[in-house]
């Protein structure tokens, strides 16, 4: 995918760690890119500003209190995680309404996720899909093992067939 697609988005950035809002600036910069440093810098920011979309984290800057101001000012918001990756944090993050959840070790792929939010937004589709086949269940299993999915299996048979009847409706 190409860069160009981001080129000249105003990108809101989420981090206590600065060295995290360091790496998202450099391989964002083909954006315009807005940093935040805590919870009432970027609730401030998205308050009184716009963006197109925000990278939010989610400990350390009540990252869940972000993604609910992020949808009420229809901002598509992608949560990234090092400390709150688990699979109950990626159940809340999808019930929640992110458009994605991105482990920190996957920083390097930001520019692909943010891609994939924004055509799922324009196109009115389920950003879920795209990031199903970036981060397969089998990338889970390697970090959580095999039954990560065994505490909330309803809602995994649920979302899966949601995704499985919009790829059905769209292929």
């Amino acid at each position: 995918m190409s860069d160009i697609q981001l080129k000249d988005k105003k990108v809101l950035i989420v981090d206590d760690e600065p060295d995290i809002l360091e790496v998202l600036e450099e391989l964002l910069d083909m954006c315009e890119v807005v940093k935040a440093s805590s919870f009432e810098q970027a609730s401030g920011l998205m308050e009184t500003g716009s963006f197109d979309i925000a990278v939010l984290d989610i400990m350390g800057v009540d990252g869940y209190a972000l993604l609910d101001i992020a949808k009420k000012k229809g901002i598509p918001a992608v949560m990234l995680t090092a400390h709150a990756f688990s699979a109950d944090n990626l159940v809340r993050t999808i019930k929640e309404g992110a458009y994605a959840y991105i482990p920190k070790e996957k920083i390097s792929e930001i520019t692909d996720y943010l891609i994939d939010a924004l055509t799922a937004k324009q196109q009115g589709k389920n950003p879920w899909k795209s990031w199903e086949q970036r981060l397969p269940s089998s990338y889970f299993e390697r970090r959580w093992g095999a039954a990560w999915m065994d505490k909330d299996k309803d809602f995994w048979n649920q979302f899966k067939a949601s995704l499985k009847l919009k790829r059905d409706k769209k292929d």
